[in-house]
C-alpha cells in the first residue's frame, strides 16, 4: 500500500479526520483570507479599466470565482458521492453533504452578481440565457440535494439518495461549460483558456482573478472541514473519543 492509499485509509477514520480538520481548519481561513484580500485589492483598485465595460466589469473578481467554485463544489460533490455509493465510506457521504450548502451559495453568488453584471452590459438583470439557465439549474439541483437528504431520516439512506441526485445532475457542468458554443447566447466565451494557452485577459487582469480563484478553494477546504466535523460529531456522539473530547467520561 502507497502512502497515498494509506493516507486515505487513514482518513475514513472519524477521531484521525477530525484532528486532521482541526489542525488545518485555521491555516485554510486566514491563507484564504489574506490572499482574498491582496487579490480584491488588487483587482479592484490597480488593475486598468476594461476599455469596452470600464469599471463595471470589475465584478467579474466575485462572479467568475464563485462560478468556478459552483460547479467544483458539485463536482466534489458527486464524486465523493460516488465514493460513498460504491465503497460505503461514511466520510465520503459526510464530504457529499457537506459540500452542497457551501456549493449553493457560491452558486447564488455567481447568479446575483451576474444579473448585477448584466444590468450595464445587456440593459438587463436577467435573461433566459442558455448559461444563466443552466447555473440557475445547478442551484435547484444544490437545493435538491439538501432538500433530500433532510427529508429522510435514516442518515445513510438520505446520504445515499442525495448522492445518486449529484451524479445524476453531474452532466449539468459540460452544459453550462459549453453553453457558450453550443447556443447563441449573450453570455461571452470564456476569455480564461489557461490549458489550451489562447487566453485573451490581459495578464495584469488575470493574475488578480487567478488569485481569488486559489482564495475561495482555500475557503472552500475551511468550510468544508468545520461542516464535516460538526456531522462527524452528531454521527458519532455515542462514541468514546467524542465523549472525551467533551470532556465527559469514557463509557465503562
Amino acid at each position: 500500500m502507497n502512502a497515498l492509499t494509506l493516507w486515505f485509509h487513514r482518513m475514513g477514520s472519524p477521531p484521525t479526520f477530525y484532528a486532521f480538520a482541526e489542525r488545518w481548519r485555521p491555516w485554510f481561513l486566514w491563507s484564504g483570507l489574506l490572499l482574498a484580500v491582496f487579490a480584491l485589492t488588487w483587482g479592484l483598485f490597480f488593475t486598468p479599466a476594461d476599455y469596452l465595460q470600464g469599471e463595471s466589469y470589475r465584478i467579474l473578481y466575485i462572479h467568475v470565482p464563485s462560478a468556478w467554485m459552483g460547479q467544483f463544489v458539485f463536482a466534489v460533490m458527486a464524486v465523493s458521492g460516488f465514493v460513498a455509493l460504491v465503497w460505503r465510506i461514511k466520510l465520503a457521504e459526510i464530504v457529499s453533504l457537506a459540500s452542497a450548502p457551501i456549493g449553493a451559495t457560491f452558486t447564488a453568488v455567481a447568479l446575483a452578481t451576474g444579473s448585477l453584471w448584466g444590468r450595464p452590459t445587456w440593459g438587463t438583470y436577467w435573461v433566459w440565457d442558455a448559461r444563466l439557465t443552466s447555473t440557475l439549474i445547478l442551484l435547484f439541483l444544490y437545493f435538491g440535494v439538501i432538500g433530500l437528504s433532510r427529508a429522510i431520516e435514516d442518515r445513510r439512506k438520505a446520504a445515499r439518495a442525495a448522492a445518486l441526485l449529484a451524479i445524476v445532475g453531474l452532466v449539468n457542468i459540460p452544459i453550462i461549460q459549453y453553453s457558450v458554443y453550443w447556443w447563441n447566447t449573450l453570455h461571452q466565451p470564456s476569455s480564461v483558456k489557461l490549458l489550451r494557452g489562447d487566453t485573451t485577459i490581459d495578464p495584469s487582469m488575470l493574475w488578480p482573478l487567478l488569485l481569488m480563484a486559489v482564495a475561495t478553494k482555500l475557503y472552500y477546504a475551511y468550510s468544508l472541514l468545520s461542516r464535516a466535523q460538526v456531522m462527524v460529531l452528531e454521527q458519532e456522539s455515542g462514541k468514546d473519543w467524542v465523549r472525551r473530547l467533551a470532556g465527559a467520561p469514557a463509557n465503562d
